[in-house]
């Protein structure tokens, strides 16, 4: 047997905190070292924090990762494992994402990201350079390229995120070049469902290229962008180890590389493949480090249940709640992560409306407030959140004594002081001196009257974050917000948008998970009401723009799948046939014309946290021009 254990080291590192990361990379390095760590695998630009965006045209942020990943290398000088860690270097006129492999104190060689991406919510195309095959340099006298590197337990390879991702990406060839072990160092943000894809791609990734795959993957969050940790170790196409997620630490599992090499022996295709790609296997350099491993100490891993033939009895979750509960861990990292990571804030506020998304953003505020403090009982943990959370409810004549109940109960369940201030004094005197302002024969509109109070709302949330170093958290739903049925300067404010990528059918289904799981009072209060902003009278969402449910597939097949007008229209028909067609061709005509015309809403919105694949955040995902007209959709 040729035993190694590979340490996966999850690290919550925050965008140009060179020391601070270097610090925590250093102790995650210390951990895996006691857990005897033959390897030990680092997330992408860990040093620097991800994603840098155009902080990497600074040439002292450059500086300060390499300085850092000197002090790295020195610090861990008597550790036995070899550690494999991402930062960005420059060369020449380009800068790279690299991996570099450190071992004994010495930075062995630098391996620069070939695959670049430039799609959803990344823009490495815009600043970074890709590595080429074949490539071979040194940069500051350490080798530089298409590098495996030769231990005495067997040959690495390390690559950088996106590079898995492709099947034609440097695995291959580096692979066929004689690298058994593949580091991937990721900061692959989370989105739903992308836990299985990550599983069936490593795990195929091993099996093509009859390697072990070691994935690993930074946790945290930075800028909206959410990165779920947790990682996987594949042999050559079976799964042997997952990570945890969405929390920092180091875990590890021995395998031994004779089996890769065996199983590389029996398979005649792998082989084949290899002869016929000889030629370009060969561009791959070899680093050779002549420094022992020491892995006397390691013993063979049985299978938890000692059977190699039966399955491990796993506790089985359902659907629902592993969909609900990775959405709730992710924001609440979100959240988490802005709040301290900023230096800003000291306090937490929402403004409750009695409705269903203020209500899951102060639970959502909570659950971080719960995860921070997860050592402590419940009473404690409640005067934890009561230090840090605070809620408001400012009514006006529209507001319903309903909604103020279900407030006050949310307030009091999740250890938010409650504050209630009217602001139907100001809203009468706005709307007075907003007449003063108009010629004669105008008046003001319903939709400035509903405005007024959204404003207003706003208005005192922000000197309230002024007073208290607060963070005011924006409140507004994805479907509302696509279609405009949100206020500048009102509830389209915020200094962090917690569900501006949630769906509201998303709101309803997490509150009636949390309903079922808790029996919370508040929910209950607050679900038994038809949603509503309470800004007039008799007033209803769906009355106002159409059911949540179609609405929700208007948006997924418009702005997600680029369906035409006419070909939604189509699609509605066949997923809700009970509804009037022409009512849900009246629908669709609404949405498209709302959402186009709501465009220069959402680049006033502020910085959202991204959990899906489609969202309205400008720089993140949809880039759709404030100016343009519906024409093309009628040609």
């Amino acid at each position: 047997m040729r035993l190694i254990r590979i340490a996966l080291c999850n690290v919550n590192s925050t965008v140009g905190a060179v020391r601070s990361n270097c610090d925590r990379a250093i102790a995650l390095a210390e951990g895996a070292a006691k857990d005897e760590a033959t390897v030990a695998a680092f997330p992408e630009q860990v040093l620097g924090g991800y994603p840098p965006e155009d902080l990497v045209q600074w040439q002292k942020f450059l500086d300060a990762q390499w300085q850092s990943l000197e002090r790295f290398a020195k610090t861990t000088s008597a550790l036995n494992p070899v550690f494999a860690l991402g930062l960005v270097v420059g060369r020449g006129a380009s800068v790279y994402n690299c991996a570099a492999v450190v071992h004994r104190g010495k930075i062995c060689g630098l391996v620069p990201k070939e695959k670049l991406p430039n799609y959803n919510v990344f823009y490495e195309g815009r600043t970074l350079q890709r590595g080429t095959a074949g490539l071979r340099d040194e940069l500051h006298g350490v080798p530089f390229g298409d590098l495996v590197f030769e231990f005495d337990f067997g040959t690495l390879a390390v690559e950088v995120c996106e590079d898995i991702w492709s099947p034609d990406g440097p695995m291959r060839r580096r692979a066929y070049s004689g690298a058994e072990l593949v580091l991937n160092l990721s900061a692959s943000p989370f989105r739903l469902g992308v836990l299985q894809t990550r599983r069936e791609m490593i795990a195929t990734r091993a099996g093509d290229n009859q390697a072990t795959v070691a994935y690993v993957n930074l946790v945290g969050s930075n800028d909206g962008l959410i990165f779920d940790g947790g990682g996987l170790v594949a042999q050559n196409g079976r799964l042997l180890h997952e990570a945890p997620r969405f929390v920092e630490g180091v875990t590890a599992v021995t395998v031994d590389l004779d089996r890769t090499a065996r199983l590389r022996r029996e398979n005649t295709t792998w082989r084949g493949d290899q002869e016929l790609f000889s030629n370009v296997a060969a561009g791959t350099h070899r680093v050779t480090i002549a420094v022992p491993s020491e892995r006397a100490a390691l013993r063979f891993s049985p299978p938890a249940n000692r059977n190699f033939f039966l399955p491990v009895n796993a506790t089985k979750v359902s659907a629902q709640e592993q969909f609900c509960e990775e959405i709730l861990d992710a924001l609440a990292l979100g959240v988490g992560d802005y709040f301290e990571k900023v230096g800003t804030f000291r306090t937490i506020g929402v403004a409750l409306s009695g409705g269903r998304d203020s209500l899951l953003c102060l639970w959502i505020a909570r659950r971080y407030l719960d995860n921070k403090f997860s050592t402590l009982d419940d009473g404690e943990r409640k005067k934890a959140a009561q230090k840090v959370l605070r809620a408001f409810f400012m009514p006006t004549r529209f507001s319903s004594a309903e909604t103020e109940k279900a407030a006050r109960a949310a307030a009091d369940e999740l250890g938010a002081p409650l504050s209630i201030v009217s602001i139907d004094d100001a809203f009468v005197r706005e709307c007075e001196a907003a007449e003063k302002m108009l010629q004669p024969g105008e008046t003001v509109s319903t939709l400035a009257r509903q405005n007024v109070q959204a404003r207003l709302r706003a208005e005192r949330m922000w000197t309230w974050a002024n007073s208290a170093s607060g963070l005011f958290l924006q409140t507004s739903n994805m479907s509302e917000k696509a279609v405009g049925y949100t206020t500048i300067g009102g509830d389209l404010e915020g200094a962090l948008a917690v569900i501006a990528n949630l769906p509201k059918t998303v709101v309803n289904y997490l509150l009636d998970y949390l309903y079922e799981k808790t029996h919370s009072e508040a929910i209950r209060l607050t679900l038994i009401k038809p949603p509503s902003a309470e800004l007039d009278d008799n007033m209803e969402d769906e009355r106002d723009l159409m059911p949540f449910e179609v609405l929700d597939a208007c948006f997924l097949l418009y702005a997600g799948e680029k369906m035409a007008p006419d070909e939604v229209k189509l699609a509605l028909g066949e997923i809700f046939p009970e509804r009037d067609r022409a009512q849900l061709e009246a629908w669709t005509e609404k949405f498209t014309r709302l959402f186009t015309q709501s465009i220069y809403k959402w680049v006033q919105a502020p910085l959202s946290l991204h959990v899906g694949n489609l969202d309205l955040e400008r720089e993140r995902a949809l880039q759709l021009p404030v100016v343009q007209t519906s024409e093309w959709q009628k040609e």
